[in-house]
């Protein structure tokens, strides 16, 4: 899938990868897709909160084989 950013947010724990992904959304035009990579296991729910309280929609979520988690995220 394409993307226009990327949040490498693995490693660190929530509220980290919301706070990183949130920051970068602010920094881009409506549209626009970020991929944001994080290990965090809660990351799923909080991600599936995250676009549904802000209005951005969450394009895709899986797990890579690395047991990282991988979201693409649309900018309202």
């Amino acid at each position: 899938m394409d993307f226009d950013k990327e949040v490498d947010a693995r490693g660190l724990n929530c509220p980290l990868p919301i706070l990183r992904a949130k920051k970068a959304l602010a920094e881009m035009l409506p549209g626009q897709v970020v991929r944001v990579m994080a290990t965090d296991p809660g990351s799923v729910k909080d991600f599936q909160a995250f676009t549904k309280q802000t209005g951005n929609e969450l394009l895709r979520q899986s797990e890579t084989q690395d047991k990282a988690f991988e979201f693409f995220i649309k900018r309202k």
